[in-house]
C-alpha cells in the first residue's frame, strides 16, 4: 500500500518559522515563493496518493501486474477488447477466456455492458488474490488441464479467446485442444500467441505441461490450421484489421481468428 502523504499545510502551521505567514505579516510583503512551491508539491503528492488508492476491486491490480511481469498476450487481450467489440459485436456477450491470469481478463470482461464471461486457468492458483478466489468459488473461473476435454457442453459460448496457453502444447495436444475450443463456441475462436524471438512468459518455468513455450511463426500456424482442417474466419479477421487500423492499434502478439465447428 502506498504510504500516506502528510498534510503539508498543517505542517507549516505548526512550525516555528513559517515563510508564508512571515511574508504575510511582513511590512515588505516579499513574495512567498518557497512556501507556494512547497504547497504545490504537497498538493501534487496528495492527488497522486488519491489516484493510487482508487483502483479496481480487490485482487484485480495484482493480476494485471502479474500479466505485465510475464504474460504479454494475456495483457494484449485487455488492450484489444475495444477492437474485439467492434469486430465481433454481439458475439462478445458470452465469452470464455482460456489462459494464464484469466481472472484479470474475466474481471475486465465482466465490467463490459451486457457481457457474460467465464475463464479456464491451465495452471494452479496457489497465489491467487481475493478477487480470483471469489471467481473460482462462483465457478466463473475453473482450473483445468486443457490437454483434455473442456468441462462445457458444445456451443456453450459465443466466443472463445485463448492467450499464452497454446504455446506450451505440442502438435499432438494441439490436435485435441483447438477442436475443443472450436466445439464449445458458436461464433469463433480468437488466438493470441507470441512471436518467435519474443521474450517468453515467466510461467514457462512452471509449466504444467513440462515444456517451455514454443513461439511459432505466422506461417507455421496457418499451415497447421490447414492441415488440421480448422477454418480461419476471414470475415472476422478483416473486421478486426479494420477496427485496429481505425484505432491505431498494433497488436504486440499474433492474433488468429478461427471458425467454430459446425
Amino acid at each position: 500500500m502506498a504510504r500516506r502523504v502528510a498534510n503539508a499545510t498543517r505542517r507549516f502551521a505548526d512550525g516555528g518559522s513559517i515563510p508564508f505567514v512571515g511574508a504575510v505579516q511582513s511590512k515588505t510583503r516579499s513574495p512567498p515563493l518557497l512556501a507556494i512551491g512547497l504547497l504545490v508539491v504537497g498538493a501534487i503528492l496528495l492527488i497522486g496518493y488519491s489516484f493510487s488508492g482508487s483502483g479496481g476491486s480487490s485482487g484485480d491490480g495484482d493480476a494485471v501486474s502479474k500479466i505485465e511481469g510475464g504474460v504479454p498476450c494475456s495483457l494484449e487481450v485487455l488492450r484489444a477488447l475495444p477492437v474485439l467489440k467492434k469486430a465481433y459485436g454481439d458475439s462478445l456477450h458470452k465469452v470464455l477466456h482460456v489462459g494464464p491470469d484469466t481472472c484479470a481478463v474475466v474481471s475486465q470482461l465482466l465490467r463490459e455492458e451486457d457481457t457474460e464471461a467465464w475463464g479456464v486457468e491451465p495452471y494452479d492458483l496457489d497465489e491467487a488474490g481475493a478477487n480470483c478466489k471469489r471467481l473460482v468459488r462462483k465457478a466463473i473461473v475453473r482450473v483445468a488441464d486443457i490437454k483434455f476435454p473442456l468441462p462445457y457442453r458444445a456451443k456453450s459460448f459465443s466466443l472463445v479467446i485463448v492467450s499464452d496457453a497454446l504455446d506450451y502444447l505440442s502438435p499432438r495436444y494441439l490436435n485435441r485442444t483447438l477442436p475443443e475450443l472450436a466445439r464449445v463456441s458458436t461464433d469463433g475462436v480468437v488466438i493470441f500467441t507470441g512471436y518467435p524471438g519474443q521474450q517468453r512468459p515467466k510461467v514457462a518455468e512452471l509449466s504444467r505441461f513440462g515444456r517451455p513455450a514454443k513461439l511459432r511463426s505466422s506461417s507455421w500456424w496457418i499451415r497447421y490450421f490447414f492441415q488440421s482442417k480448422l477454418e480461419e474466419n476471414e470475415s472476422a479477421t478483416k473486421k478486426f484489421e479494420q477496427a485496429s487500423s481505425k484505432r491505431s492499434y498494433k497488436p504486440a502478439c499474433q492474433v488468429f481468428h478461427l471458425k467454430s465447428l459446425p
